[in-house]
């Protein structure tokens, strides 16, 4: 380790479980290192306001507390820092002799950690600096899983059991929006919980897969013969034959620091897709169907009923970025990556930056059955990350 001090920040959207590995920076480095350790308040944003806290004393029952309360505790950022941004940075680690820089965030907080990194480099200011996976999403490169995406996945799958059992009580097309830009994976956690052939979602839409409106209306259509009801999982970020989200052409097309189109905060996708099935099932002359769209929004990110798998991982990962700078190592990000199913075990790893920042991890082809619906590999594969799961009586 570095002589001198420490910081660490929290990025993006909070999880159920990134409060977690912010404790498991903090417990890690005051066993292993004499400096202080700062939290960041909002990021890089608290960086370079100097809203820094001391977090060397902090009582551990009160950290523990911290640890198991969803969202962030330190506040969120989504600043992207251009090269001005981060000089300030760099200045702001100078004043207060910060040599261990701890990032926790997703793929653009792991592109924010490798810009920090390089200037500090090229700038000849010895520092180690490492990124911590979070994101729901569960779309960074080279893990096989990501802090916070198993508490989402557990949300989503009990959001879906519930509203499946509301539809056959009072049948109709349900469509259900889920987080998910450009990875299907926690829209397909909607399927975890069927237990019977005729257990919705019956349909599962996911960015992976190019949307088609008519063909859309034409398995909900079939669907809705089969079983009397339709509940339908869409993923926010389903897209068109030419990539162009289908949400993008029904709203301003707003973008956030990061460039990314404005996807969530919205029931348009929703509202959009059930119109647009009245308009297409509704009989000359005839009564429209029963159609309700929901968009879940940011309850999956911090619903206070995290997966126990994801909450010791979220806190290992945090403990292992302080280990790998102990070890003299100068940077990286670290990765969850699975030994086995069967019994479940995992492992941490360190991976370079640039093989995560700002890249994409998609579901891949074994997880995707057809163009709706996920395969049981993918099932297999979440099963052992969400916990036990409640039961379902029927008569």
């Amino acid at each position: 380790m570095l002589e001198g001090n420490a910081v660490v920040a929290q990025s993006g959207g909070p999880t159920a479980v990134i409060n977690q590995s912010l404790v498991g920076v903090v417990e890690r480095w005051r066993a292993l290192a004499k400096g202080t350790i700062f939290g960041a308040r909002h990021g890089v944003r608290g960086m370079i306001e100097d809203k820094f806290l001391d977090l060397t004393t902090t009582p551990m029952q009160t950290l523990e507390l911290v640890a198991g309360t969803p969202s962030a505790a330190l506040g969120s950022s989504r600043d992207k820092p251009d090269a001005a941004y981060c000089q300030k940075i760099i200045a702001a680690l100078k004043s207060r002799d910060i040599r261990n820089y701890f990032y926790i965030g997703g793929n653009d907080s792991s592109d924010t950690c490798r810009i920090v990194n390089e200037l500090a480099t090229s700038s000849g200011y010895q520092m180690r600096s490492f990124h911590v996976p979070k994101t729901v999403d569960n779309d960074l490169m080279e893990n096989d899983h990501t802090p916070g995406y198993a508490s989402a996945a557990r949300y989503v799958a009990m959001a879906f059991m519930g509203d499946n059992l509301d539809n056959a009580s009072l049948p109709g097309i349900k469509i259900n929006v889920v987080m998910g830009r450009h990875a299907g994976f926690l829209t397909g956690a909607a399927a975890l919980m069927r237990q019977r052939p005729d257990d919705g979602p019956h349909l599962v839409y996911l960015p992976e897969v190019a949307f088609d409106l008519d063909r859309f209306v034409s398995d909900v259509d079939a669907m809705f013969k089969k079983h009397g009801r339709c509940q339908i999982a869409v993923s926010e970020g389903i897209q068109d034959a030419d990539g162009t989200p289908i949400a993008a052409k029904i709203t301003a097309g707003e973008k956030d620091a990061h460039g990314n189109v404005q996807l969530s905060g919205s029931g348009a996708l929703g509202d959009m897709l059930a119109e647009y099935i009245k308009k297409k099932l509704t009989p000359v002359g005839g009564k429209p169907p029963r159609v309700r769209a929901d968009t879940l929004g940011y309850p999956q990110r911090c619903w206070p009923d995290a997966s126990k798998v994801d909450q010791r991982e979220a806190r290992e990962a945090g403990r292992f970025a302080v280990e790998q700078a102990h070890a003299g190592i100068a940077s990286g990000s670290i990765a969850i990556q699975r030994v086995s199913t069967k019994p479940y075990a995992s492992k941490m790893v360190r991976v370079e930056l640039t093989d995560v920042a700002a890249k994409t991890r998609h579901m891949p082809p074994e997880f995707i059955e057809g163009h709706r619906d996920v395969s049981t590999k993918f099932i297999e594969w979440l099963m052992p990350l969400v916990g036990e799961m409640p039961g379902v009586g029927r008569l």
